[in-house]
């Protein structure tokens, strides 16, 4: 039987994973190849942040914003995770027929107020209409260029001893996602939490040249996105369940609904991997949500593991697919 794509393929999980080693090996090349969310490229001595990413969100407006403002955030931090102060975007809507113009042009404000807000200006764009029932509303296709003036490149470079630092609490996207696609009807004050991320990742870059790496925590959540790092840095990970910030509200929710916040996607969080003596300063500079939540290992290489607050440990597998599909 003909193997075919399924959900599993794009929601940040194992499948998905693999799908993108096959699209690896038939485009390989040295920039490709680390499979960065943004492309570090050289042009005539200055170098260069490069992003794109599609959205494709339902429910599209959701507690704490839409498919337009996702769009720009989302951007606009893929680019700065390489260290770059984003300038530019590009901008492509593929709109289904009998769309609310209404609605479009709440979403055009979003995306122009984000914009401005994060300071990068939208330069270029295109507009396709499909057939009724061919695009589920509206999804949106962007590019983001940044400049980068770090010292030395971000990814890569993590080494043994580095520690870990988040800038607040996770899982609040995901579940703001659910409550509204689903309309379970729980009474919270949920909001997703995302957010243009450069201005704090410049205060980080501002008073530290020894972070290695920086990644947001967006389809697969914190520990997706370690496994991620764990497997293409060829490291260890141990983070610590005590000290990982979570709401009160995102945690009951997850329990009653049976959700890992651990694996829930974000759209305004990301993490830090820096030398142990600038720790301290990288957090100060996220802001007083931060944590410190775990270190490189110098063993146990491709794996990742959570100390629970019991002292146990476990292994913090890559999940088959995400628990929640379409969340960006």
């Amino acid at each position: 039987m003909e193997e075919k794509i399924t959900l599993a393929h794009g929601n940040g999980g194992r499948r998905m994973h693999e799908l993108i080693e096959d699209l690896r090996i038939q485009f390989s090349n040295k920039i490709l190849n680390e499979l960065s969310d943004a492309a570090e490229l050289s042009i005539n001595k200055n170098r260069i942040s490069f992003s794109t990413d599609s959205y494709v969100v339902k429910p599209l407006f959701f507690p704490g914003g839409d498919i337009g403002k996702l769009a720009i955030c989302g951007t606009i931090n893929d680019v700065s995770m390489k260290g770059a102060r984003p300038l530019f975007i590009s901008l492509a809507f593929i709109i289904e027929e009998g769309f609310s113009l209404t609605q479009f042009k709440k979403i055009v404000h979003s995306i122009k107020q984000e914009a401005k807000e994060a300071g990068v200006s939208v330069v270029t764009g295109d507009i396709k209409v499909v057939e009724k029932g061919a695009a589920d509303g509206i999804f949106i296709n962007t590019a983001g260029i940044g400049i980068i003036n770090y010292a030395t490149s971000i990814g890569g470079r993590v080494k043994p001893g580095d520690l870990i630092v988040i800038n607040g609490t996770i899982a609040e996207h995901g579940m703001a996602i659910l409550n509204a696609r689903e309309k379970l009807g729980f009474k919270s004050n949920i909001k997703s939490d995302c957010r243009s991320l450069n201005l704090e990742v410049q205060r980080c870059l501002n008073v530290s040249n020894k972070i290695s790496f920086m990644r947001d925590l967006t389809r697969g959540g914190l520990a997706g996105v370690l496994n991620e790092i764990a497997g293409g840095s060829n490291i260890g990970i141990e983070i610590y369940e005590k000290d990982i910030p979570v709401r009160p509200p995102v945690k009951k929710l997850c329990d009653i609904l049976g959700f890992d916040p651990l694996y829930v996607a974000n759209e305004g969080k990301f993490i830090c991997f820096v030398d142990a003596k600038d720790a301290r300063r990288i957090k100060k500079a996220m802001g007083k949500t931060s944590q410190i939540i775990g270190r490189v290992l110098p063993s146990h290489k491709k794996e990742v593991f959570l100390e629970t607050k019991l002292g146990a440990k476990r292994l913090l597998a890559m999940l088959e697919e995400d628990q929640l599909p379409r969340i960006c």
